[in-house]
C-alpha cells in the first residue's frame, strides 16, 4: 500500500508537469486522477490503523468498521474531485479548445505513466488472487469481498490504464487532425469512467457499512460445525454480520438434546463454539441461544425465509 502511495505520487508529478508544458486537459484530468488515488492510498493505510484500535465501552465490538468508512470516503473522493472536476474540464475544453503544445512530451509522460500503472495494477492482481476463490470471477470478487482495500486499488488502478489510454487516444488523434476538441472529448470520457467507478465503490461500501452476512461457504462451515455436535439436535436458525473484514459476529438458537443439565448444556454450547472457531477462525464473537423447536408459524419480523439457517424459528 505505501509502495502504491509513492508510485501515485510520483506518477501525479510527471502527469501535472506535462499538463503545464502541454496545456492538455486529459493530461489534467489524469493528473487530479493520480493526486484523488494518493490521497485515497494514505486514506485506506489510515483506516488500517483506525482498525486496529481495542474495542471501548463505547464500541465493545471494536473499530472493524473504520475500514468501510474510509474506502466510502475514498469513493466520494474519487467521485468528486476527481470524476465531477474532469467532466467539468472536458466540457469547458470541448466549448472552448485549446491548442496543444509538446504533444510529444505528453506521449512519452503517458507512455511511461502506463508501463507503472501497469505494474501496479499486475501487483493487485496477484494480492487479490492469494484470497480470491478460483472459480470466482473478479466481478463477483468485488462485488462479495468483505475486504474493503482490495475492490477499492483493483477498480482504481483499471480506472487509472484505461484512462491513461483515453488521454493518449486523445491527444494523439488531436494532434494527427489539428482538432485540440478531442482532447476535451478524452478528458470528459476520464471524467465518466471515473464517476461509474466511484459510484460501484460508494454501492459496495455502503453493503459493508450497514452490514453484510458471511459469505455462503463460511455459513455453510459454521452450520455443519453447529450440527456436528452430538449434544445438538437441530439448528434453529442462524445470522451473521461482519463486524469487519477480519471479524464476524455469529448468533444462532439451537436445541440441545434432552436431559441436558446446566453445566453439560454449558460444555454443549462450548464445543460448538470452538467448533466453529476451528473452521471459520473470523467468527470471533458468538452467542449461541439453547431453545426449543416449534413449528408454529413465526411472527413476520422472525420470519425464517429471511433468515440463515434451514429450520423454522421458536419463540
Amino acid at each position: 500500500m505505501v509502495a502504491a502511495l509513492l508510485a501515485n505520487a510520483g506518477i501525479a508529478v510527471a502527469k501535472f508537469v506535462g499538463f503545464l508544458i502541454t496545456g492538455s486537459g486529459s493530461m489534467l484530468a489524469e493528473s487530479v486522477h493520480s493526486v484523488a488515488d494518493s490521497g485515497n492510498q494514505a486514506l485506506l493505510l489510515l483506516g488500517g490503523r483506525k482498525a486496529q484500535k481495542a474495542p471501548t465501552a463505547d464500541h465493545p465490538f471494536g473499530y472493524g468498521r473504520e475500514r468501510y468508512f474510509w474506502a466510502f470516503v475514498v469513493a466520494i473522493i474519487l467521485f468528486s474531485l476527481g470524476g465531477m472536476f474532469a467532466t467539468y474540464e472536458g466540457v469547458e475544453k470541448i466549448r472552448h479548445p485549446h491548442e496543444l503544445e509538446s504533444v510529444a512530451v505528453a506521449i512519452v509522460i503517458l507512455l511511461v505513466a502506463i508501463a507503472l500503472e501497469a505494474l501496479s495494477f499486475r501487483t493487485a492482481v496477484k494480492e487479490a488472487k492469494k484470497v480470491k476463490d478460483p472459480q470466482m470471477g473478479w466481478w463477483t470478487f468485488i462485488r462479495r469481498s468483505k475486504n474493503p482495500e482490495l475492490p477499492v486499488v483493483l477498480l482504481e488502478d483499471l480506472g487509472a490504464q484505461v484512462g491513461l489510454v483515453l488521454a493518449l487516444i486523445a491527444v494523439t488523434i488531436a494532434q494527427i487532425t489539428g482538432e485540440p476538441v478531442w482532447d476535451g472529448v478524452g478528458t470528459l470520457c476520464i471524467g465518466l469512467l471515473l464517476i461509474v467507478i466511484a459510484v460501484i465503490l460508494a454501492v459496495e461500501m455502503k453493503g459493508l457499512l450497514i452490514g453484510e452476512s458471511a459469505s455462503q461457504a463460511d455459513i455453510e462451515k459454521i452450520v455443519a460445525a453447529i450440527e456436528v455436535e452430538p449434544s445438538v439436535r437441530r439448528l434453529i436458525h442462524m445470522r451473521t454480520e461482519h463486524i469487519g473484514p477480519d471479524e464476524l459476529l455469529v448468533g444462532a438458537k439451537i436445541e440441545l438434546i434432552p436431559d441436558l443439565s446446566v453445566a453439560e448444556a454449558a460444555e454443549a454450547v462450548n464445543r460448538v463454539e470452538t467448533s466453529v472457531r476451528r473452521v471459520v477462525p473470523i467468527a470471533r464473537i458468538m452467542y449461541l441461544e439453547p431453545d426449543i423447536f416449534r413449528t408454529s408459524v413465526p411472527s413476520s419480523q422472525d420470519d425464517p425465509a429471511h433468515l440463515e439457517g434451514a429450520a423454522p424459528e421458536t419463540g
